[in-house]
C-alpha cells in the first residue's frame, strides 16, 4: 500500500492569466502564478502585508478549466502536491524550481 503525504493547500489570488500548452496527443498543461498574502501587525503597530508567489500547473481537464475560468485576480483555494524539478535556462544555466501540481480548485468570493 502506498501512502502519499505530499499535500499543499493555498488560498490566494490568481496573479497571471494561464499559459496553456497544447500537445499533439490532445493533452494540455496550464501554468499560472498564485499570490498568497500574510497580513500581520508590525512592531510599530501598523498592519503590513507580505506577498508570496507560487508557480502552479494543471494537466488535462483541470488545465481546460483553468484556461476557461482562471482569470487574473480571481480568488481561489487550491489543493495539490509540491513538485521539485530542474531545467536548463536559455543561457544553459541549471535552474531548480518548486511548483504545485494542481489537483483541486475552488473559486471564492
Amino acid at each position: 500500500m502506498t501512502t502519499i503525504r505530499n499535500h499543499i493547500t493555498l488560498v490566494g489570488n490568481i496573479g497571471t492569466n494561464a499559459e496553456v500548452t497544447n500537445f499533439e496527443n490532445g493533452g494540455k498543461v496550464a501554468r499560472f502564478n498564485l499570490a498568497t498574502d500574510k497580513i500581520y501587525r508590525s512592531n510599530s503597530g501598523k498592519m503590513k502585508t507580505d506577498r508570496e508567489w507560487h508557480r502552479i500547473f494543471a494537466w488535462g481537464n483541470l488545465a481546460q478549466f483553468i484556461e476557461s475560468y482562471g482569470e487574473k485576480g480571481k480568488k481561489v483555494a487550491i489543493h495539490g502536491r509540491l513538485v521539485n524539478r530542474t531545467y536548463l535556462s536559455k543561457e544553459g544555466k541549471k535552474c531548480n524550481v518548486t511548483e504545485v501540481e494542481l489537483k483541486h480548485i475552488v473559486g471564492l468570493h
